[in-house]
């Protein structure tokens, strides 16, 4: 059965990029250190805790901030997921590239757009932190992955800013260690209505 997943890397303090993101640096400044566990300090366990995402994975959800920031510089103008991802955005952007779609209806219809490309894969919520806000919000999250970075970044974008209801419930399947990351795999139990 497919499962939304949220995959994510996060500073200690709660961050997923720095402040003053922008096209020259779409992480942040600062931001960049957090994906060291899959660039510079990989290690093979990162290496096969990145492969079994991607493997699984058969569509992908982002936000429109997200893709703007990263198609030209980053991405350098080309999808880097061998799945087709699906912007969330609230009108199409000027720029479009093979391999992504755009909605304009929101999360849900994201969402089913998603399932149909999907078949029995699983869908992947990348980000932004808006994006995967919403999802959680929503309830519709099954899986949280945080690779939580040894870093402080004391000022950026939080993960988990705006999320005052409902109360969510995880259940801890996997504790990985790393040394650039502590990777955790959360079953979402239940949403708890906090009013």
């Amino acid at each position: 059965m497919t499962k939304l997943v949220v995959d994510i890397t996060m500073s200690i303090d709660g961050f997923i990029a720095g402040p003053d993101i922008s096209i020259e640096d779409p992480m942040g400044k600062g931001g960049t250190t957090l994906h060291n566990w899959f660039f510079k300090d990989k290690t093979d366990i990162d290496a096969d805790i990145l492969a079994q995402l991607v493997e699984s994975i058969g569509a992908v959800i982002l936000g429109n901030r997200m893709y703007s920031t990263a198609i030209d510089i980053p991405w350098g103008g080309v999808t880097p997921f061998s799945s087709p991802a699906i912007v969330v955005c609230h009108k199409e952007p000027g720029k479009k590239v093979p391999g992504f779609s755009y909605n304009t209806s929101g999360i849900e219809s994201a969402l089913e757009h998603a399932r149909n490309l999907a078949g029995d894969k699983n869908i992947w919520v990348i980000g932004g932190a808006n994006i995967i806000q919403q999802f959680l919000k929503a309830g519709l999250v099954d899986i949280l992955n945080l690779h939580i970075a040894p870093i402080l970044l004391h000022r950026g974008t939080r993960l988990f800013d705006g999320i005052e209801s409902p109360i969510i419930q995880f259940t801890k399947k996997s504790v990985v260690e790393t040394p650039a990351a502590v990777h955790l795999k959360y079953v979402v139990s239940r949403s708890i209505n906090s009013t």
